[in-house]
């Protein structure tokens, strides 16, 4: 089914010569169309579940076209309704316009003009269509589901550890490129563990000067050191009854990590300056974009360590190997953004949607946040994306041309709902070819078979 019939014409018009001329027009082109001489005949067909957009005359027998379009503005604010109109209704379809119909054409006009403006139309309902049923996932995700976001089977079996290991106090390592949210995953154990009401701390092992992380670990007295005029209570005392979080724990210095393990053997510490062990209850959640193991193997981090913490893993996939999550997650900083800065959320257009499925995303699910911020402060769209540092030459030819590739295999996989013979009869290809293709660049058409369903059944 093409995207012309997956979005119906109600088409209006009380002269039978003009209404089957526009009909025939219409079919032709790929829509299905259903036309009607009156207003009160076609109101029934809009009130059906069926997408579709209205072309209607502005002088009709009965109601005319402009008191309907205040019904139709009633039932859906969005639905694209074109007028068409005489020479000497012009001032009234300007009026029309600014009342909210989408466009109007006037009389006579050619079967050229009238499919083009139906075409955009109904590209414009598509893409409105698919933005709520991403808003409406987003609303029903719950729980884990809810910090988490995606249907890729790598997020899912994420999210599968995240609910296996979250009720238990076992110590857990997460692994990721930046941007891929450790610290996501970290508060998501936190949130959903028996030690949600006490401290989350986050300790960013890699911002810390040397000379003071042992400090911020572990506290100090009134004059351990030049400077320690008030006693301080480190991060790890301070999650007593919660969860310390050690973002990039492969920086962290060999002498500090001794006392980290002893600390963690132990569970307990002692302030910087003072002898008085302090017993501590915390689960400890480590992240690292490094392997632990092998930089212990150069020892460039303590193996005993890395045995102490490596007792359940996390492995975070970067955002280019799970592209059928980012229309949900853009959509949902999206609206994050828009709530932020205060501002309605913008309906994504195909360019920019093309443009974002291509782009190889170095920096990850945190790069992705800060193209929605742009995108709804008006400074980013389809024409500007690679302007501003999407897809630049730091990505290869190659590698540009095979994330374009993909995008378009993935966007006509999602048209056909996953059916790669359909698909590979769309774009022209043999089945084997395609089917190699497929595999040459990891098309995940099981996640795009599942998410075509889901927004099927939204």
């Amino acid at each position: 089914m093409s995207d012309e019939q997956s979005i119906g014409v109600i088409y209006v018009e009380d002269d039978d010569d003009v209404r089957i001329g526009g009909v025939q027009a219409l079919e032709l082109a790929g829509f299905a169309v259903s036309g009607f001489a009156s207003v009160e005949a076609a109101d029934a067909a809009v009130r059906s579940e069926r997408p579709f957009i209205v072309v209607c005359d502005v002088r009709l027998r009965g109601k005319s076209g402009l008191d309907w379009l205040t019904d139709l503005r009633r039932l859906d604010q969005d639905l694209p309704v074109i007028l068409i109109t005489g020479h000497g209704d012009i001032s009234m379809a300007v009026q029309a316009m600014r009342n909210g119909a989408y466009d109007f054409i006037e009389k006579p006009c050619s079967s050229e003009q009238l499919v083009s403006v139906v075409r955009r139309a109904a590209e414009k309902r598509r893409l409105t269509l698919e933005v709520r049923s991403l808003r409406s996932a987003l609303a029903d995700r719950q729980g884990i589901e809810a910090s988490l976001l995606g249907r890729s089977p790598q997020i899912q079996e994420v999210r599968r550890l995240v609910s296996t290991l979250a009720s238990t106090n076992v110590d857990v390592t997460i692994y990721g490129e930046t941007g891929t949210g450790k610290d996501v995953v970290a508060r998501c154990l936190h949130n959903h563990s028996g030690r949600r009401s006490g401290n989350y701390v986050p300790v960013n092992c890699g911002g810390l000067p040397e000379s003071l992380v042992e400090s911020e670990l572990f506290g100090h007295e009134v004059g351990a050191f030049t400077g320690a005029t008030r006693q301080r209570i480190g991060k790890i005392e301070y999650a007593n009854g919660g969860t310390l979080f050690l973002d990039e724990i492969e920086s962290m210095p060999l002498s500090v990590q001794v006392k980290l393990l002893r600390s963690l053997q132990d569970r307990s510490i002692e302030r910087v300056g003072s002898n008085k062990p302090i017993s501590v209850d915390c689960r400890v959640v480590a992240a690292s974009k490094a392997n632990l193991l092998e930089l212990s193997e150069k020892r460039l981090f303590r193996a005993d360590l890395y045995y102490r913490l490596g007792v359940a893993f996390i492995e975070l996939p970067p955002l280019r190997e799970r592209r059928e999550d980012i229309p949900l997650l853009f959509e949902h900083f999206t609206l994050e953004a828009a709530r932020r800065f205060e501002r309605d959320a913008p309906i994504l257009d195909e360019q920019t949607m093309s443009a974002l499925l291509a782009y190889a995303w170095p920096g990850n699910v945190r790069e992705l946040r800060n193209v929605a911020d742009r995108f709804v402060l008006g400074v980013l769209d389809g024409k500007t994306i690679n302007k501003s540092g999407l897809g630049g030459a730091d990505v290869s030819l190659p590698r540009q041309l095979e994330n374009i590739e993909r995008s378009i295999i993935e966007d006509a996989l999602r048209r056909k709902q996953g059916d790669v013979q359909a698909t590979a009869a769309l774009l022209g290809v043999p089945k084997q070819t395609f089917y190699d293709k497929i595999k040459r660049l990891g098309v995940n058409v099981d996640g795009i078979r599942e998410g075509s369903n889901l927004r099927a059944g939204s």
